[in-house]
């Protein structure tokens, strides 16, 4: 009689371990700024400076002129891929990575039909990138200069069709450090002087993904990604890969030599800036965002900035003229708190060298 196997069992705080250390989050990294960008596939950039936090959560030495300085020479670029919202991605990922996520991005324009009803969608995306490439254009500018040609199109959906058609990046100064200016977008071929190429095959962006956020499931890359029907890769790689099972159940894959710390390793606090890709890409968040504390890192459409103790997510903080301002969402221990200081400091003189600012510990946050 053949022994039934069950994989191991992973608990919550064996994947917020394992996931911390490849998310560099564990100690600080010595990859330079664009091998941590290409490592992470992407960084979420809804705002300009939230991958300069992100990176200075996890770089030994980092500085914003670091990626600055990559971002002035098209190296790295702003763009719409996963979950249809802005990263930071290399030139190389934008190239790749847009078209891999393609389907989701179709997927998308389903939700603008109504707006697009009569609109010739590849003539659309002709006239779009004619439009871009003789210039950069705001959304505003190609809202109406689509309107011009489409009348009785809802404006807002013709140039979401043209950010859905085509891989528009936001052309600079928009996401320098310490620089101002409006979105205004560009081709990614135009900007970075080379053309798309083929959407990798989805089995090399599986293993990508599980080097920056494995241990994962298959609904984890989904949630990642904003793709669907992502089984079949998994399973093409299964002979390759190790198979764990979390506390629930449910099924994760991992690479074989990927790092899995033990679980009492200790993890420093972390200051990561709002919607880090930490906090959003898995299907089950239990592994950083302990059930007392889900939905507390936004509310509506605003995204707070977080910190982590012990690896989970532990409370929010913000920028003050004169302070950084912690707000936990219990009391933290002296050592903690002494800890929380420490790491506040480190982030101030990275990120805000020469401003006068203290570690503060606001009001605990309250549900």
């Amino acid at each position: 009689m053949t022994k039934t196997t069950h994989p191991p069992v992973l608990d919550a705080r064996a994947l917020n371990r394992a996931t911390l250390d490849r998310q560099a989050l564990l100690r600080p990294s010595s990859l330079s700024a664009r091998e941590a960008v290409d490592h992470l596939l992407g960084l979420q950039a809804q705002n300009v400076k939230p991958p300069y936090y992100a990176l200075a959560a996890r770089l030994d030495g980092f500085v914003p002129e670091d990626l600055s300085k990559l971002m002035a020479g098209r190296e790295v670029v702003r763009i719409v891929s996963m979950r249809s919202t802005i990263h930071t991605h290399t030139a190389d990922d934008c190239l790749t990575l847009r078209p891999f996520v393609q389907p989701a991005r179709d997927r998308e324009l389903t939700y603008f039909r109504k707006g697009l009803a009569g609109v010739d969608l590849d003539l659309l995306a002709v006239l779009a990138r004619e439009l871009v490439e003789t210039e950069p254009r705001t959304m505003k500018q190609l809202r109406e200069a689509l309107s011009a040609r489409w009348p009785d199109a809802d404006p807002q959906s013709l140039a979401v069709a043209a950010r859905c058609r085509l891989p528009l990046v936001q052309v600079t100064p928009r996401g320098l450090w310490g620089r101002s200016g409006q979105v205004a977008l560009t081709t990614a071929e135009h900007w970075l002087g080379r053309p798309a190429q083929p959407a990798p095959a989805p089995e090399d962006v599986v293993l990508r993904h599980l080097a920056a956020f494995g241990p994962a499931s298959v609904k984890d890359m989904q949630t990642w990604s904003g793709l669907t029907r992502l089984r079949e890769a998994f399973e093409r790689l299964r002979p390759r890969l190790l198979v764990f099972r979390d506390e629930r159940g449910v099924e994760l894959f991992d690479l074989p030599d990927a790092p899995r710390p033990d679980p009492r390793t200790p993890a420093p606090p972390r200051f990561l800036p709002e919607f880090d890709n930490l906090l959003l890409s898995h299907a089950d968040r239990g592994r950083v965002v302990p059930s007392a504390h889900r939905g507390r890192a936004w509310q509506g459409n605003q995204a707070y900035c977080t910190l982590l103790v012990d690896g989970f997510l532990a409370g929010l903080w913000r920028l003050d003229p004169d302070a950084l301002v912690v707000e936990p969402f219990a009391a933290l221990t002296r050592a903690e708190r002494a800890d929380v200081v420490e790491e506040g400091e480190r982030m101030l003189a990275a990120m805000h060298p020469g401003e006068p600012r203290d570690v503060r510990f606001g009001t605990v946050a309250r549900t």
